[in-house]
């Protein structure tokens, strides 16, 4: 007999009859197969298994913030600069920005508004009622005018000023014309509240009756901690890690050699 042909194969995206509700056979070795999906960095490449940090190439600004941090805690760094490393916790900055928030200045777009609603009431013969606003004072100059008239009521200094020659001496001012001071991180969060990307010195003038108790409390914490608080002395002079150990061996090999001496 002659052998049967075989039947060609189906086209694909064509099933047979029947097939439609049959499931697959289970594969008893599927558990030993499951898929790993593999992340990859720029250029296809996968990221290495070990940490790299050490390694990479950081961009100038942050190489200049970590040098400028070392040498901050190696060198002898006198009170004067020193002091702008004691800040407020966090509970009491806390406090603080909650207090200021509520007297930010008007931006831009509502005090476009606010000029235009005045200018519409003047049109129609209106009579326009004006109150000194309690708003948070800013700028170097417009603060220490202030706390030299004996204006400012508490005055916020940030401590990451650059150059610090700018803010230096304002502590000292403050203690001389006897204004509560305080000293917070960072200036791009006191610029938050003067709509600003940055600012160095924040000043309350004033505040509404029903803040007066939080603002009372913020003040003589403030007080207490930098005017009436006690002196800050010199500051940095920490050893790095390779040269303390360099240290801790010479230390260890001078006790030894006093051991011997001391059993000879």
């Amino acid at each position: 007999m002659a052998p049967k042909k075989k039947a060609a194969a189906l086209p694909s995206g064509v099933r047979k009859a029947g097939t439609r509700g049959k499931k697959k056979k289970e594969d008893p070795f599927e558990h030993l197969y499951e898929p790993q999906t593999k992340s990859f960095g720029a250029g296809g490449i996968p990221y290495p298994k070990h940490d790299m940090h050490r390694w990479v190439r950081w961009p100038k600004y942050v190489r200049i913030q970590r040098q400028r941090r070392a040498l901050g805690m190696r060198l002898s760094v006198p009170p004067a600069i020193n002091q702008f490393s004691h800040t407020f916790d966090r509970n009491q900055a806390v406090h603080l920005f909650k207090l200021l928030m509520k007297y930010r200045p008007e931006d831009r777009k509502t005090k476009q508004l606010r000029l235009q609603k005045e200018a519409e009431s003047r049109a129609s013969g209106m009579e326009i009622e004006k109150k000194k606003p309690m708003y948070v004072k800013y700028g170097l100059r417009n603060v220490t005018n202030l706390i030299e008239s004996g204006e400012a009521q508490l005055v916020v200094i940030a401590h990451n000023v650059d150059p610090i020659e700018l803010v230096v001496w304002l502590p000292a001012l403050c203690k001389k014309m006897d204004v509560p001071y305080c000293i917070v991180k960072d200036k791009s969060r006191l610029g938050t509240v003067v709509h600003k990307k940055t600012a160095a010195v924040l000043c309350l003038t004033a505040v509404k009756n029903e803040d007066q108790r939080e603002f009372t409390k913020v003040a003589e914490s403030a007080k207490s901690m930098f005017n009436d608080g006690s002196r800050i002395g010199w500051g940095g002079g920490v050893l790095g890690p390779k040269s303390a150990h360099a240290l801790k061996k010479k230390e260890r090999a001078l006790q030894k050699e006093l051991a011997k001496r001391m059993q000879a």
